[in-house]
């Protein structure tokens, strides 16, 4: 069985990581598997103060890429999700 990838390896931080495991999400690969609009519902139940742009930056950790690389139609969809959460 492969090692699990980090969290670092996805360019997201110690904190970041704490309330992912926080909320049951404990590798990279297990973010990967749930996607950013399901790791983001958790977080924003967890922690109200979660917002928008914590879901591009899982979304763009997820694909392997900077934030600002995320195209306008991806970051209209996500907002669009996180209205209704």
């Amino acid at each position: 069985m492969a090692a699990s990838l980090s969290f670092a390896s996805l360019g997201l931080g110690k904190t970041m990581e704490k309330k992912l495991c926080s909320v049951g999400i404990h590798s990279a690969g297990e973010l990967q598997e749930i996607g950013s609009k399901q790791a983001v519902s958790r977080l924003k139940e967890a922690y109200p103060n979660t917002c928008v742009v914590i879901l591009y930056h899982l979304e763009a950790a997820i694909r392997g890429v900077a934030i600002k690389q995320l195209d306008d139609s991806v970051k209209t969809e996500l907002k669009a999700f996180f209205k209704t959460l």
